[in-house]
């Protein structure tokens, strides 16, 4: 049999979840959503909401969520479930300060790979060689990662000048950069509030204003992971095992070795996006520093249907909410809150033309409720600011459930020559 014959486990099957938006269309909606966006902030005169430092802030806290789901789509596209995603960006976190202020910030990164990486080993050996349940093992490293990082920041961080028992001394900035003239002449632009246009410039400019090298290298890596995982032989074998792995290995794929590459890959990225938070969106570790962006990675993970692209997509939505909690937040939030209302109504004229006419209804009286909501008050709590990217998380993930399709083994238990 040749190689090809592995790729037909991965085929998606017709039905519930198995068509993917196509590329013009996506466009379409992300155009139509830039629209709306740019009337929302004409009535609402919320100009923060499309500003290039608030765009250029969202894809600085898109990163490690951006990274973090790249490692877990690397994972469960090899069939192993990794909630321990955030327990290897606490490792990355602490490896790359350690070393970071120490030896330099790019040593920094490397150890925070590293770190990541050998979180990742832990929850191999435990899921693919002794079969524990994915989900404990996960739970477990998360456990286990905080509490030896706060354990090791006693040992060294604490006796170190300019640190403590919960934060390292500072590290050196990798720097930032912008592309000349276009990123000023996009700001320009972006600052005449012209309908849409301006809106547009606050977008692409901020994805060229003040960026980090180690920004650069996060982007690049989901065309990267797409290559690799769709276009190669290496990426076509792994897959396999995360949606068949008993006819992978009766084609001769060592399901064992994939599953561990695939893992400790997954464990760098995540280690990746960790060292990003110590090193580049802050110059220190700190305790509890993640936050839980490891568990908004899977989320944008399983949001892009376990795809780079959507999982990029999804980094970003969750990058700007949080992004919401640092620049004008509750003005920009009651702002947002109008456009949701919008989109609402724009969700219940499409279920209502698929005939589901109890969730349509549903959904206008939410919507309406919005509009009430939006119509009756000037601003929004500041704590609701601060758990927009979580409730965010929480909605999207709801609305998103009926159309996913994860990898068939994905989570299952497998053993070597179970299938002869």
């Amino acid at each position: 049999m040749s190689t090809a014959t592995i790729a037909k486990p991965q085929a998606t099957q017709p039905g519930k979840g198995g068509r993917r938006m196509s590329l013009p269309v996506l466009l379409l909606v992300i155009a139509g959503v830039l629209i709306l966006t740019s009337a929302v902030r004409l009535i609402t005169g919320a100009e923060g909401i499309t500003s290039t430092g608030q765009m250029s802030t969202a894809l600085r806290l898109a990163v490690p969520i951006g990274l973090a789901g790249l490692g877990g789509l690397w994972a469960e596209r090899a069939g192993v479930v990794n909630i321990g995603l955030e327990g290897m960006m606490i490792l990355g976190t602490w490896f790359g300060a350690w070393a970071g202020y120490q030896w330099g910030p790019w040593v920094g990164v490397v150890f925070g790979i590293v770190g990541g990486a050998l979180g990742a080993l832990l929850h191999a050996v435990a899921t693919v060689t002794f079969n524990v349940n994915h989900i404990v093992s996960g739970v477990a490293l998360n456990i286990l990662a905080l509490g030896a990082t706060r354990y090791l920041s006693k040992f060294t961080f604490e006796n170190a000048e300019g640190g403590s028992s919960k934060q390292s001394p500072p590290i050196d900035s990798l720097g930032t950069f912008s592309v000349p003239g276009l990123s000023d002449w996009l700001d320009t632009l972006n600052q005449k509030h012209w309908f849409f246009i301006s809106d547009v410039a606050g977008l692409v400019g901020g994805l060229l204003t003040d960026l980090s090298p180690l920004t650069v290298v996060a982007v690049a890596l989901v065309p990267i992971t797409w290559w690799v995982l769709w276009r190669t032989a290496f990426g076509l074998r792994l897959r396999s095992c995360g949606e068949n792995p008993v006819a992978a290995e009766s084609l001769g794929v060592n399901v064992y070795k994939y599953k561990y590459i695939a893992v400790i890959i997954s464990g760098g990225f995540a280690g990746l996006g960790g060292a990003f938070l110590s090193i580049v969106a802050s110059n220190v570790y700190l305790d509890g520093q993640t936050a839980g962006r490891g568990y908004i990675g899977l989320a944008a993970m399983i949001f892009g249907n376990w795809m780079p692209g959507g999982l990029a997509l999804g980094a970003g939505l969750f990058g700007y909410t949080d992004s919401l909690n640092l620049r004008g937040g509750t003005v920009n939030v009651h702002a947002l809150i109008l456009l949701l209302a919008i989109l609402l109504v724009f969700g219940a004229a499409y279920l209502a033309w698929k005939k589901k006419y109890v969730p349509a209804a549903i959904t206008i009286v939410i919507s309406a409720l919005m509009f009430v909501w939006y119509a009756t008050t000037d601003d929004v709590p500041r704590q609701l600011v601060t758990a927009t990217p979580y409730i965010v998380t929480l909605l999207v993930l709801s609305l998103s459930a009926q159309s996913l399709r994860m990898p068939k083994a994905d989570g299952l238990p497998y053993r070597k020559g179970q299938g002869k």
